[in-house]
């Protein structure tokens, strides 16, 4: 099940964020606490629209935040909890964003989330751009992804 997310759900957002990154993205260390990041998410990303949560029973698991510029679509953020990819989570999310956004849908990743990687090109996204992570806060190198 997919639900829109709220305000109240800053919380349970930064703690997918910041759970998955930890297990799937240990070489791209944010330049934010978990404090910033959950605020961020309750004063930024969630009033912005676009953000929603999967759930698996009553759990919250994943989430995924979108974004139209220019008219193209944007996967902003998709993250999945450990423990909870392979499952089809990710892939149903991914549907839901082909869904709402209108085409080309690109979205960033680093060049190292090989997963990821493998994810996106499973589901027919193709590599447009690859940098050397000098426009991210990480400064990693990155590849940005683009579904026609």
């Amino acid at each position: 099940m997919i639900r829109a997310a709220n305000t109240e759900d800053a919380a349970i957002v930064e703690q997918i964020f910041t759970s998955s990154r930890a297990e799937y993205l240990p070489y791209a260390k944010s330049p934010h606490t978990r404090e910033e990041t959950r605020h961020w998410v309750g004063e930024i990303l969630i009033p912005s629209g676009g953000v929603v949560i999967a759930l698996s029973g009553d759990e919250e698991v994943a989430v995924l935040a979108t974004s139209i510029s220019k008219g193209v679509g944007w996967i902003d953020q998709l993250y999945v909890l450990p423990g909870f990819t392979g499952k089809g989570i990710g892939s149903e999310l991914l549907s839901y964003a082909q869904n709402c956004l209108p085409g080309p849908i690109r979205l960033w990743t680093f060049q190292e989330n090989h997963a990821a990687i493998r994810f996106y090109q499973r589901h027919g996204f193709r590599a447009i751009k690859y940098t050397n992570g000098e426009s991210n806060e990480e400064q990693c190198p990155d590849v940005l992804f683009e579904l026609v």
